[in-house]
């Protein structure tokens, strides 16, 4: 296997210089015990869960080493968003937590980054905390899988459905403050063999009208012994949403947040001989030898660092935390980026070869940590297309363009040109 430059440590590096976003892992504690939760009994690629809390001092250690990179040459523009999120477990468990981070924020003096607060929460302890939420302008994603039975699998310790007390708390938001919960507040629904994308879509377009976020089940790192209590779970957002009977009306209304319009839209952004990725592209043409980064795989740091409970450094919180990159210690942040490239360069030149037979290559969005036997020497990627599949795949693309007319220039102008 021939090892190939695909990354450097300095482009490493400069990723992390312009990340957009660094998410804490606040605490593991969480006060539900949701049947199919990512950490629970159905996967096995996560640390153990042990009631921890990320510990401040490291978190500032993370936050004052990003504003060295922030303040250094790698920084490529001022000014730039970044998002400060909070992620658990259930983070409102570790209040304190979160109001240093956000103080500590306030009293950098850096002008090279201006902070987005966010925070994924299962809405519990909304009540309590929502004053000092709404004061430092969080956006919240508030985990709620439809109506009362759509919501069943997520449940408290004594095993009771969280539904009511949910429900209270997002209705207290929208009574006391209406402007923050029209601005601030979305859901985010998992699909599963208890709802379905019609009852969701219905749910929160009648309740709060809202288009919530519809994922399905996580589907890597599941238990052997619990792979058929899994499939018994799962359910696919595409498939769901045709065998609904208005599901022409429901991707309309829902669009990007319709698997079969998200799809159109990766085709289009991908495959477009018009599309260019930057101004001397549209002047000069596009690089034929251009090299291409096998997978689709997102570059370490591009586009967001995840600190676990644990103080490791992973590229996301989506793939197992057996993948750290780095961590951080008492006193020093402890990332090597030649190492990383180095290991990055490893996996690319293992996949590199179904890569470059791959007719949908330019449109994938498979990442290698989701791939089986990615530590052995040849992994297999399940999202590889022959020839034949690409054809089929694209004219499922061109079919659904061509019978929403519509679809392309609301694309066009509300995703790709805004």
């Amino acid at each position: 296997m021939e090892l190939k430059d695909y990354l450097t440590a300095e482009m490493v590096m400069s990723n992390l210089a312009n990340t957009p976003q660094i998410t804490f892992e606040v605490t593991d504690a969480c006060n539900l015990a949701c049947e199919y939760c990512s950490y629970g009994e159905l996967y096995y690629d996560y640390d153990r869960r042990d009631n921890k809390t990320l510990n401040i001092e490291k978190a500032k250690i993370f936050l004052n080493y990003m504003v060295e990179l922030w303040d250094s040459t790698l920084n490529k523009s001022t000014h730039n968003n970044i998002y400060l999120s909070f992620y658990g477990g259930e983070p409102l468990l570790n209040m304190p937590f979160i109001s240093e981070v956000v103080n500590h924020i306030h009293n950098i003096n850096n002008k090279q980054r201006l902070f987005t607060f966010n925070m994924t929460t299962n809405g519990l302890l909304l009540d309590r905390h929502i004053d000092f939420l709404v004061l430092n302008n969080f956006d919240l994603l508030i985990s709620l899988d439809g109506n009362e039975l759509n919501h069943s699998y997520r449940i408290n310790k004594e095993g009771k459905n969280s539904f009511k007390q949910v429900i209270e708390n997002v209705d207290k938001i929208r009574q006391r403050y209406p402007a923050y919960f029209t601005k601030n507040v979305n859901f985010n629904a998992v699909l599963h063999n208890r709802n379905s994308v019609k009852e969701i879509h219905d749910f929160f377009k009648k309740k709060y009208n809202k288009m919530p976020t519809i994922g399905a089940l996580n589907d890597m790192g599941i238990r052997e012994e619990m792979k058929d209590k899994f499939m018994n779970m799962y359910r696919n957002t595409t498939e769901n949403l045709i065998q609904s009977e208005n599901y022409g009306e429901l991707e309309t209304d829902m669009f990007l947040s319709s698997p079969t319009y998200h799809s159109a839209t990766v085709y289009l952004l991908q495959h477009s001989e018009f599309k260019y990725e930057n101004y001397n592209e549209l002047l000069y043409g596009k690089e034929i030898h251009k090299k291409a980064i096998p997978s689709g795989t997102c570059l370490p740091f591009s586009k967001k660092v995840f600190i676990t409970v644990n103080g490791k450094i992973l590229p996301c919180e989506r793939i197992g935390q057996n993948f750290a990159l780095g961590y951080i210690s008492d006193d020093k942040v402890d990332l090597d980026f030649g190492k990383i490239a180095r290991k990055y360069n490893q996996y690319f030149s293992k996949i590199d070869s179904q890569c470059s037979k791959c007719f949908n290559s330019k449109g994938c969005i498979q990442c290698i940590f989701n791939l089986e036997g990615l530590e052995e020497k040849s992994p297999v990627c399940n999202g590889f297309m022959t020839e034949e599949q690409f054809e089929i795949f694209r004219n499922y693309q061109l079919d659904f363009l061509a019978r929403h007319p519509e679809a392309y220039s609301r694309i066009m102008n509300e995703v790709i040109y805004r």
